[in-house]
């Protein structure tokens, strides 16, 4: 139904957004060309449909990236996820952006797929493994690669990882990750502070060896 990655062609320069960014940080005329985009979408227009999969296909599968933590499974949660957006367009009311709107959805068509195949969500059992206090405190003395800190995450365990990625880089609290993830609050936050002293860690011991 919608375009693969690889095929992802450039927008033209009135419509492009930055999703990365908050919606007010938006001018006047991109709001309204984004939500006419939006309406035109819940009409059934195609060329429409496939502008708003161009404007938040990249941002939504590098977090299907993330959760998923295999490219293929990544690409049939994004476009499983954008089929459901779609479906459910006449829902969205503008009670808050497009971008939050559909990140929930991606986030729990992943969270749902993981628990359908029974996927282990293990989780650090204790922090001896993270030596002292000194050590944890330390920083990574070299400027950090965005590969280096993703190669550290894959070393945690699974739902450690879940919660850093959730908290740190999708921007949940912890109340809402204790509610996707049905696990208690204090386990979260727990559990997020061992995955970034381990992160510490790793990326420490990976600068003494260079």
């Amino acid at each position: 139904m919608f375009l693969s990655q690889k095929n992802l062609q450039p927008l033209s320069p009135d419509i492009v957004i930055n999703i990365e960014t908050q919606d007010q940080t938006l001018t006047a005329t991109q709001l309204e060309i984004h939500r006419e985009i939006i309406e035109s979408s819940k009409r059934g227009h195609a060329r429409a449909q496939h502008q708003l999969y161009r404007l938040y296909a990249r941002a939504m599968y590098n977090i299907c990236l993330r959760m998923m933590n295999n490219k293929e499974e990544a690409e049939d949660m994004l476009q499983e996820s954008f089929s459901e957006a779609f479906y459910r367009l006449d829902s969205f009311r503008y009670e808050s952006s497009f971008g939050a709107w559909i990140k929930k959805i991606v986030i729990h068509k992943c969270i749902n797929e993981l628990k359908r195949k029974k996927t282990n969500f293990e989780l650090f059992k204790d922090m001896t493994t993270f030596g002292n206090r000194e050590a944890d405190q330390c920083e990574p003395q070299k400027e950090l690669s965005v590969e280096n800190v993703k190669n550290a995450l894959q070393q945690l365990p699974k739902g450690s990882r879940l919660i850093f990625s959730l908290y740190l880089l999708e921007g949940y609290d912890h109340q809402e990750i204790a509610g996707i993830l049905d696990i208690s609050e204090s386990t979260s936050k727990s559990q997020y502070m061992r995955a970034k002293r381990k992160i510490k860690e790793i990326l420490n011991t990976q600068n003494h060896e260079n």
